[in-house]
């Protein structure tokens, strides 16, 4: 998890100071990891720090420190303090935030004392920040020798989405809540897409979804799903072209049967051609749109999952 600046400058905006909760710490079994966290203004919250009583009482402190105007750290113990069977213990940090506050934080990587903590910053969380800013190495938010320490959120996988039908809408009902995924999301016409759409998604109006691919970074995962097959074949035809780093078509087996032809036809090997995934989804889940969503969704999450371990195991 990351510091969302962006997402907290939208609540400060529209509900004015919020208090934002972050895990600082974690020991032993807890609902959510370091970094998670929630705002709370005095009649509603954005966000999670897992749920349940531990995540009740954090809201209601959070609310009192919103009254005082002053940050505090709490250590709790999940089974003596709030009667959940966790096992471990947490640390939430509670800060009040306001536009001059969050206008006082432009780095990459955001470190302050805990509440009561003295003194001169830490050598060690200086080399942490200077190697986010020399080096651009993004830490792990938690507690550094009383520093909490998180990195400024910036999304580590692009997703492009092409189609805003049924499927389309639950796929991004379900991904758009992830942390740092961006997510563009491309049909033909303005009304094809919903009223209200996330923050962290863009809508891109093309008459061709097609001509949208050149603007995707070869880095980007796509999910193709097109109220037309000419438009998904074209979409697979030139994300093949230019490059991506993973690519999944709704469809059957029939489908991508016809699809691989087509592709072969089209000057592009059976070594490419299989890059892309179709189908998509679990198909022990059924064909709701819903149901296919989930299935899409969780191998999306899988992947990054994947790719996470074996960054970690290269660093």
């Amino acid at each position: 998890m990351s510091f969302d600046r962006d997402r907290l400058a939208a609540l400060i905006a529209a509900q004015g100071p919020v208090a934002r909760v972050v895990v600082a710490s974690v020991a032993g079994s807890a609902p959510r990891e370091e970094g998670a966290a929630m705002a709370v203004w005095a009649d509603g919250q954005d966000g999670t720090i897992g749920g349940g009583a531990l995540e009740f009482s954090a809201a209601e402190r959070a609310r009192a420190a919103l009254e005082t105007g002053a940050d505090r750290f709490d250590r709790v113990p999940l089974g003596p303090a709030v009667a959940q069977c966790c096992g471990g213990s947490v640390g939430l940090l509670t800060e009040i935030w306001g536009e001059e506050r969050l206008a006082a934080h432009l780095g990459d990587v955001f470190a302050r004392p805990l509440p009561g903590r003295t003194g001169e910053m830490p050598l060690a969380v200086r080399r942490i920040l200077q190697a986010g800013r020399g080096q651009g190495l993004r830490p792990k938010p938690g507690v550094t020798e009383g520093w909490m320490i998180e990195p400024l959120l910036r999304p580590e996988r692009v997703l492009w989405i092409y189609g805003a039908g049924h499927v389309g809408r639950a796929l991004v009902s379900v991904l758009a809540p992830l942390p740092d995924v961006a997510i563009t999301w491309v049909d033909t016409a303005p009304g094809r897409f919903p009223a209200e759409v996330p923050g962290n998604v863009s809508p891109l109006v093309a008459q061709n979804p097609a001509d949208a691919v050149r603007h995707a970074p070869p880095t980007a995962e796509h999910f193709v799903l097109t109220f037309s097959h000419a438009f998904d074949l074209e979409i697979c035809h030139r994300l093949l072209a230019r490059g991506f780093h993973r690519a999944g078509l709704i469809g059957s087996a029939t489908k991508w049967a016809r699809f691989h032809k087509r592709l072969t036809a089209l000057g592009h090997t059976p070594e490419q051609i299989a890059r892309i995934t179709c189908p998509i989804g679990d198909p022990s889940l059924g064909k709701h749109p819903q149901a296919l969503a989930l299935g899409v969704a969780a191998e999306f999450v899988r992947a990054g999952l994947s790719q996470g371990a074996r960054a970690e195991g290269t660093g």
